[in-house]
């Protein structure tokens, strides 16, 4: 059966780790924002912190991927009720639900509010306009997806590490007043083991709407393996280059998108770069949003799922009015409990197939 399992299924370890990364590296990510509250402001310490984030990153995805392809999951919501239980379970999968689709209506908010800011336009035409690519592509479903994460990724990471090492070379003197500017009062978690965990259970409750459904479709449980290493790595190697860009011009820790002025300080041109950068991640953030939830509402592979997410989309776009800084604060207050439970289901489900006599499906 295995065997006939792979044979029908084409996802490599490159898409498995484009799909993980692209989802990741959403706004906040590549803004720069979320890695100055959680890595940043620890200073010497936030190395410590994404070494652990990207340890953290590689085995959860690991656990889920073989866990969805073990369960033939076509959703999240069997594998979280399957660690979680169905109580346990339950919850995560509604706040996960209503997660995915909170952030899809917050990444089409925040492209208006893009579009307002940079170029003077009606926020409602920067909506509408990330709806319909963000729909468009949901449409040709997680091929599709895949296809174009699969593009992006490689261009997100290569503009901020071009950022980086633009920084390092102009400058170099920043590297030995590091540990001046640490400020963990002032980090959403002062300790930065905690944060760090916290950090990566956020950015698995988006994740795992996109990974539980790749486990069946993967090629091989060798592409499995290295797909979650090969994003645990990558994204642990991005949350460093953001770091140090960060760390090096102390001036960004001030503003609401540190990367952007980082960039900005490395010439206007460098800064307008990083804003379409900065939208490419809006939109691989609002795609997994849109399918996740659409994916959970009904069978992609069945009729009702374009149409479905159709409706999302309006609706979403309707929903996006309400603002971007709203929505953010009002979605993020319960997304950190529902990512432990989510965490603690996954490594109890992990230790009780190691603990079970014969052989482990998770190896």
């Amino acid at each position: 059966m295995k065997i006939i399992i792979y044979m029908n299924s084409n996802i490599n370890a490159f898409q498995i780790a484009s799909a993980y990364i692209g989802v990741t590296i959403g706004a906040g990510f590549a803004s720069g924002q979320e890695v100055l509250q959680f890595f940043s402001l620890f200073g010497p310490s936030s190395f410590a912190a994404i070494v652990l984030a990207s340890f953290l990153f590689a085995a959860f995805a690991l656990i889920i991927l073989k866990t969805g392809s073990r369960l033939k999951a076509t959703s999240h919501r069997e594998v979280v009720v399957h660690a979680g239980g169905k109580v346990v379970g339950l919850a995560v999968d509604l706040t996960i639900t209503f997660f995915l689709f909170g952030s899809f209506v917050a990444m089409l908010a925040g492209a208006g509010a893009s579009a307002g800011q940079q170029f003077g336009f009606q926020p409602l035409y920067g909506s509408v306009f990330m709806a319909s690519i963000s729909l468009a592509t949901v449409l040709f479903g997680l091929s599709g997806i895949l296809s174009a994460l699969s593009f992006l990724v490689p261009v997100m990471l290569a503009g901020i590490a071009a950022v980086f090492v633009a920084v390092l070379l102009s400058y170099p003197a920043g590297l030995r007043e590091i540990g001046l500017f640490a400020q963990p009062w002032a980090a959403v978690i002062p300790y930065w083991p905690l944060s760090a965990v916290t950090y990566v259970s956020y950015n698995l409750v988006m994740a795992v709407a996109i990974l539980s459904p790749m486990g069946k479709l993967a090629r091989s449980k060798a592409d499995l393996e290295r797909g979650a290493v090969a994003g645990g790595i990558v994204l642990g190697a991005g949350i460093l280059a953001i770091n140090l860009s960060i760390l090096l011009i102390p001036e960004s820790f001030g503003y609401s998108i540190p990367m952007n002025y980082v960039a900005s300080r490395l010439s206007p041109l460098a800064g307008s770069v990083y804003a379409v950068i900065l939208l490419a991640a809006v939109y691989s953030t609002a795609v997994g949003g849109l399918y996740g939830f659409s994916a959970r509402l009904t069978d992609p592979a069945g009729p009702r799922f374009r149409l479905l997410a159709v409706v999302i989309t309006v609706a979403a776009v309707a929903a996006s009015a309400v603002g971007f800084t709203n929505l953010v604060r009002f979605l993020y207050s319960g997304v950190g409990v529902a990512g432990f439970l989510l965490l603690g289901g996954l490594v109890y489900e992990y230790i009780r197939l190691r603990l079970r006599p014969g052989p482990n499906p998770l190896t």
